[in-house]
């Protein structure tokens, strides 16, 4: 098995960046989901569940150059890191409270007009991480903006499998994973405790329940009429907790990772 896709998502819910390589922790691969779009009024999390314009944002994280944002009819822009006395903003991440900086009225001007309504743009230091649900982690596992977990590994064996189901091919990028892995059968991965790639070791938290953001194709952001992947999925794949495709990883210490490396399972 090898591992044969990188994948980082800068900005919670905006286009993914496809990687080659990438530094890895226990907040998951270097720049990922630490920058997150908010409800100016309120500082609720916004993503791609209810407003599917963000899947035509474009963010590539700069590390500590910031965050570049583009959009077709709406040029680029640079937004720096927020400084150490940038203001701080109460911000709700599903059932997370958290005060993080606001990266200030340029970056908020600019995705205001692109989003349509007052929207405010957060980033989360790691020392500002939230503490992933204990019910799945260890004491002291923290996550930024994702939903829940740090990292999320899919085989693509299992894409492959779905794929057949349904009838035609569904794109990778609908699941948002972090690391796509080749070489095992469908669906291996829902045995698998504990893995290693590179010199990393990573253990594996909970399936990963899936929602309505899969139907939206990740190039034009249309919703499928036929409700797909999500129709095939809720078939065979349906346990307590939802609709399963993918597992939520936790990282044990830092490492790099490239496309190509061997995966090996532990557990």
């Amino acid at each position: 098995m090898q591992l044969c896709a990188l994948y980082r998502y800068p900005l919670k819910s905006a286009i993914g960046q496809t990687l080659r390589q990438s530094a890895v922790g226990p907040l998951g691969l270097a720049g990922d989901r630490c920058w997150m779009l908010v409800e100016a009024g309120n500082g609720r999390f916004m993503s791609q569940r209810s407003v599917p314009r963000l899947g035509q944002l474009r963010a590539e994280w700069a590390a500590d150059a910031g965050l570049l944002l583009g959009a077709t009819g709406h040029g680029e822009l640079a937004v720096p890191l927020p400084p150490a006395q940038a203001p701080l903003r109460d911000v709700t991440v599903w059932g997370d409270s958290l005060r993080v900086p606001d990266a200030g009225d340029d970056a908020a001007a600019w995705l205001s007009a692109f989003i349509g309504i007052p929207v405010r743009l957060v980033h989360v230091p790691a020392e500002r991480a939230r503490a992933v649900n204990p019910a799945y982690a260890q004491p002291g596992d923290r996550v930024g903006f994702a939903d829940g977990f740090p990292l999320l590994l899919i085989g693509q064996g299992s894409l492959d499998d779905l794929n057949q189901r349904i009838g035609r091919p569904m794109e990778m990028l609908r699941f948002r994973p972090n690391l796509v892995v080749d070489g095992a059968a469908p669906y291996a991965e829902d045995g698998w405790k504990r893995l290693r790639i590179g010199e990393v070791t990573f253990r594996v938290a909970v399936p990963c329940a899936r929602c309505i953001l899969t139907t939206l194709d990740p190039q034009t952001g249309e919703r499928s009429a036929d409700r797909e992947p999500l129709n095939t999925l809720k078939g065979y794949r349906l346990r307590e907790g939802g609709i399963m495709f993918g597992q939520n990883l936790i990282a044990e210490g830092h490492g790099e990772l490239q496309v190509g490396m061997a995966v090996d399972v532990l557990e």
